[in-house]
């Protein structure tokens, strides 16, 4: 099949590129714009707890006040507030009210800090556009004109909420995805320059691939839209690297196939073909683990998973049919030009330090499966050391962000929850209206919890069915305190609830209960649908029940090696509170599905050398001389474009791009190179059974006449 593929293409290469042209257009022209959420709710399906107390809280008090933004004043020289700074405040804060700024609804004075150095105005914005860009649009004008407002007084006004939080993280946003850009761009242009010191091959995969990356974005909003799903700013940073990280890798196993054929004596037009060919099972398969590990995600629990997975499928499926047809079809336009200025593609090197490493897995395969095993082994050790943290807002922005400045002088200042109390709403479910009497001892019980602060009777609805009680805790609302206090505040309000009521547990906290919980379900069910569909791939690709188990073996202890090693590099290094409560799901699928490229096109190398008559010993030693380079490359580009996210400057896409590339470095130069064939090597044929996919097809060559290969 991928040989008619490549036939195909090669002989209509302008054909082929012209589709694409007119495809890309077409698609860029009519998508429509991504949108973009910040709203923790909004990643969590009605049937969690905090999401149905939201719900009643919109039927039972619509006009409640729920602060989106708080302005907090202070002044200049950090003393206390004086009686004039109080009236300035006041007066800006009204002001502020009556300027009738877009998705404001109202403005009031909130309470002053009891060291007498702060005072508030909280700011209600239309609840129905939480989260949404005119939010953020509302919180910039917020800004300016409450310091236009302030100028000529002694006050330090700042905006801080979510509202403010998602404006800054937006900001934060764009300047990383810049810079992960550039560093993407420069990484992936200076390797391929040293690797083949031929500057149209540098730069020809930078310039396909930003064509499929327009293809792939808008496929991507089709796809958004059409499944009404959750969009989040950090995925077009993801979507950056997957792009031109994975593209660059099927670039080279195509490019690397090319060559050798070309060295084999083909004519230019057929080696394309032949490399097509060859190498297209491999790249598909590769693409295929990619794939669904990727689409895996929409069995997550979580929005922002769920807009991740396909977006990340679609992106790596484009760059599958580019890689099958839009990059052979350019090349074989240009032909062997295309290496110009170098000769080195004319003469296959000798490779003296892969086949050095050959040699050593040839002899003593357990020595280095076990010293391969141990390392990983040892660094998996730090998961146990793994905590998680739900504060996406200061996960995705460097703190001196105005808004993680509020929230932090907010913390000092007032009681750490204070800035988002959690919200008990108690309804009645017999059809009377509430007790009153009772509302006063129950909220008195809540106030027994250890951890929270304070406990009163905020509200109760027009028709008596549902009372608001607001309880502020000690901890701010992304801890693992204010988290676990929740819990405790849940077990007591449905135990105590009085008879004919129903108690709900509302508010940030509880928002993060649940998304601890949706992701305790994530790794019971994601995994395991990824391992399981990534297994029936390699079964399929090596005709094999025993490989693909020790293959996904190696990748679940390099998966664990890559979380110890982040929670050792961050937690104990750094001092990190936990890591993103999502690291480790896009971790594990990021690492096992690409990590499993590096094992498919190192086993598949293996096989060929096995057919050839090779004994399994033998054929690994082989496989890592011939394929190593191509791996050791591959992975480098791929690595070094995932921690381009280090960049960003925010924590999340700094674990994160670390996370990931140090996971593709031990796919990559201790899995693929070292602990797989050496695997292989000790199973020797049994690896292969019920086929017999390593015995040879053909005699095998005359001693100096094999046919020269390099890379799988």
């Amino acid at each position: 099949m991928f040989h008619r593929i490549g036939r195909a293409v090669v002989r209509h290469p302008i054909w082929t590129i012209v589709a694409w042209v007119i495809a890309a257009v077409a698609i860029v022209a009519t998508a429509p714009s991504l949108p973009s959420n910040s709203d923790e709710s909004s990643f969590l399906p009605k049937s969690y707890e905090s999401i149905q107390a939201a719900d009643l809280q919109s039927k039972a008090f619509p006009s409640a006040f729920t602060p989106s933004a708080i302005v907090l004043y202070s002044r200049t020289d950090g003393q206390k507030l004086a009686p004039a700074d109080l009236k300035d405040a006041q007066r800006v804060t009204g002001q502020l009210a009556a300027k009738g700024i877009d998705q404001v609804q109202k403005v009031i004075p909130g309470p002053p800090s009891k060291d007498g150095k702060y005072d508030l105005a909280l700011v209600q914005m239309d609840s129905k556009n939480a989260g949404q860009p005119k939010q953020a649009d509302a919180a910039k004008t917020l800004r300016a004109d409450a310091k236009e407002l302030a100028s000529g007084t002694h006050l330090d006004v700042k905006v801080g909420g979510s509202a403010a939080q998602a404006l800054d993280q937006q900001d934060s946003s764009q300047r990383g995805q810049a810079l992960v850009g550039i560093g993407t761009f420069v990484i992936i242009l200076v390797t391929l320059l040293i690797i083949f010191r031929a500057p149209i091959l540098a730069v020809l995969p930078l310039v396909l691939i930003g064509l499929v990356s327009s293809v792939a974005n808008g496929l991507i909003a089709y796809a958004t839209k059409l499944f009404n799903l959750q969009a989040n700013s950090s995925i077009s940073s993801i979507l950056i690297v997957v792009l031109f990280g994975v593209g660059t890798d099927y670039f080279l196993f195509l490019m690397f196939r090319y060559r050798e054929r070309l060295r084999a004596g083909d004519e230019p037009k057929e080696a394309m073909i032949n490399a097509v060919g060859r190498v297209g099972e491999a790249i598909a398969s590769a693409a295929g683990a990619v794939i669904i590990a990727f689409l895996a995600l929409v069995l997550s629990t979580l929005g922002f998973l769920k807009q991740m997975g396909p977006a990340l499928a679609i992106a790596v499926g484009a760059t599958l049919v580019a890689g099958l047809t839009l990059i052979p079809a350019v090349v074989s336009l240009i032909g062997p030009k295309v290496f110009w200025p170098s000769k080195s593609w004319q003469k296959e090197p000798e490779n003296a330090r892969f086949a050095a490493l050959g040699g050593m897995v040839r002899r003593r395969p357990a020595l280095v499966a076990a010293v391969s095993g141990v390392l990983m082994v040892a660094l998996a050790l730090g998961t146990f050391g793994f905590k998680a943290t739900f504060d996406l807002a200061a996960g995705s922005m460097p703190k001196t962000k105005e808004s993680m400045v509020v929230q932090t002088e907010m913390q000092n200042a007032y009681s750490a929850g204070a800035a988002e109390p959690t919200s008990v709403f108690l309804t009645s479910t017999d059809g009377k209206p509430l007790d009153k009497a009772a509302l006063p001892g129950f909220a008195k019980k809540l106030q027994g919890v250890d951890g929270v602060a304070d406990s009163r009777l905020a509200a109760l609805s027009k028709d008596g069915m549902t009372a608001n009680v607001t309880v502020t805790l000690k901890y701010d609302a992304a801890s693992d305190r204010a988290i676990s206090t929740v819990g405790t505040i849940r077990d007591t309000a449905h135990a105590d609830a009085p008879s004919g009521t129903k108690a709900l547990v509302g508010g940030m906290s509880s928002i993060y209960k649940d998304i601890n919980t949706a992701v305790n379900h994530d790794y019971k069910t994601v995994f395991p649908v990824a391992a399981v569909l990534i297994m029936v791939i390699l079964g399929l690709l090596l005709r094999s029940v025993v490989a693909p188990w020790y293959l996904m073996a190696s990748v679940g202890l390099g998966f664990g090696a890559t979380l110890g090693a982040t929670v050792l590099i961050f937690q104990k290094g750094q001092g990190h509170s936990g890591l993103m409560f999502m690291l480790p799901v896009i971790m594990y699928l990021f690492v096992v599905a690409i990590g499993t490229d590096y094992n498919i096109l190192m086993i598949a190398r293996l096989r060929e050398e096995a057919r050839e008559g090779r004994e399994p010993r033998e054929a690994a030693g082989e496989a890592l001389r011939h394929a190593g380079p191509t791996v050791a490359a591959a992975g480098f580009i791929l690595a070094a474009t995932f921690a381009t996210m280090m960049l960003a400057g925010n924590s999340m896409l700094s674990e994160m791009g670390f996370a990931v590339s140090f996971g593709i470095v031990v796919a990559a130069f201790v899995m693929a190179m070292f602990f797989t064939p050496s695997l292989t090597a000790l199973i020797g044929h049994a690896a292969w059974w019920p086929g017999h996919g390593d015995r040879a097809a053909v005699k095998p060559p005359a001693p100096g006449r094999e046919k020269a290969r390099e890379l799988v």
